[in-house]
């Protein structure tokens, strides 16, 4: 019984997708452009006048940077929060942001265009 217990743990494992890891952010036009191992969930809120985005059991390295775009300097970061990594953005006006995505090169894409809210 244990065997077979260790055993579709094992197989349990096999079938798992991947945890979910931020590879890299990068500026673009419109907004931030976000690359992801693997199809993006994440849950947006305002918070202290903050858009911020959570991935939930997520990975990555933190980092930050700061948008030039027609409605003005918005500063951003990757953070940790426990096992979430978070998605702050940080603008004088409050902020509203969609998400496109798309597979390419065995990867994800995702880009948040902003805008004011």
């Amino acid at each position: 019984m244990l065997i077979a217990f260790l055993v579709g743990m094992m197989i349990g494992r096999v079938f798992d997708p991947p945890r979910l890891r931020i590879e890299d952010a990068e500026a673009w036009e419109q907004g931030l452009q976000l690359w992801f191992n693997r199809e993006p969930q994440a849950q947006a809120e305002h918070v202290d006048g903050a858009l911020v985005y959570r991935y939930e059991d997520a990975y990555g390295r933190v980092r930050e940077g700061q948008l030039k775009l027609p409605l003005g300097l918005v500063n951003w970061r990757v953070e940790r929060d426990g096992r979430d990594l978070l998605l702050v953005l940080v603008s004088p006006r409050p902020l509203d942001g969609e998400w496109r995505g798309a597979q390419e090169d065995g990867r994800w894409r995702a880009r948040l265009t902003l805008r004011p809210k």
